[in-house]
């Protein structure tokens, strides 16, 4: 802050002061200062070091990139046609090749969570859902794929709804008086 001299004015004998007043410095804005622009696709620009200058081969000596055109002399890698598969261990049998391969997984394999008769003649409701099951703790998820086996029996007509239910399992809770529901897995 910037203060004013103080100006002595002369009367008679006596020298008495003027009221003295503060002024702030102004803030002078920068020649230079350009004004913000928003972010947006007509301003987008690749970070610096993204993009590499290309490396321009065989242009004679005083390039550093004559003559072999960095490939060395000599030997595999300094041939055209060059190309070699992932793994490739320099014409040895490859590591890939040298392991023992067993067995086979399909991708539409189906796997089911497992009831049994026993189970479900142990619930007191007749109608039984995937819902029912999961709420009694006999699968762990209603949207996985639920069989139906038929170790076990059943005396109480039930209806039971579930994806798969074996060939003993559906017999016995027919024979019972009771009704099989089969879900179909892609509606459900």
């Amino acid at each position: 802050m910037e203060k004013k001299k103080i100006k002595l004015k002369k009367t008679s004998k006596t020298a008495v002061k003027l009221k003295t007043t503060v002024r702030p410095k102004r803030i002078k804005k920068a020649q230079n200062e350009v004004p913000v622009e928003k972010f947006g696709l007509h301003n987008l620009k690749a970070p610096k070091g993204s993009h590499k200058k290309r490396k321009y081969l065989g242009r004679g000596p005083s390039s550093g990139h004559g003559k072999t055109s960095t490939r060395g002399s000599k030997g595999q890698t300094s041939r055209a046609g060059r190309h070699f598969y992932l793994g490739f261990e320099g014409g040895q049998s490859p590591l890939i090749r040298r392991m023992p391969k067993r067995g086979f997984s399909s991708a539409f394999k189906k796997i089911y969570q497992i009831i049994n008769l026993a189970d479900l003649g142990r619930i007191s409701e007749q109608n039984i859902t995937l819902d029912l099951l999961e709420e009694k703790g006999l699968i762990k998820n209603k949207l996985k794929l639920v069989k139906v086996l038929g170790e076990g029996e059943i005396k109480t007509p039930i209806t039971v709804q579930a994806h798969a239910f074996s060939k003993k399992a559906s017999e016995v809770i027919k024979n019972a008086g009771g009704n099989v529901e089969i879900i179909n897995p892609r509606t459900f």
